[in-house]
């Protein structure tokens, strides 16, 4: 649940014709569609710079789970 003051920001922020420009030159700059080489290839760098995680083999404990 969002605090009173992030529910008011947000309201300020879809108010601002500033954001919405940003957000009108964010969708008429769309990049070029890649290759799914491409993709894979940045998905391979990207796992260079995270280190393996440990695969735990305990369960994991989770409360208030929703999809």
């Amino acid at each position: 649940m969002l605090s009173p003051e992030e529910k008011r920001e947000m309201l300020e922020d879809a108010r601002s014709s500033r954001r919405r420009r940003d957000f009108e030159q964010g969708h008429a700059k769309r990049p070029a569609r890649i290759s799914m080489d491409e993709y894979l290839s940045f998905l391979d760098n990207v796992q260079k710079i995270f280190s393996p995680f440990k695969i735990s083999r305990d369960p994991t404990i989770a409360v208030c789970n929703k999809l």
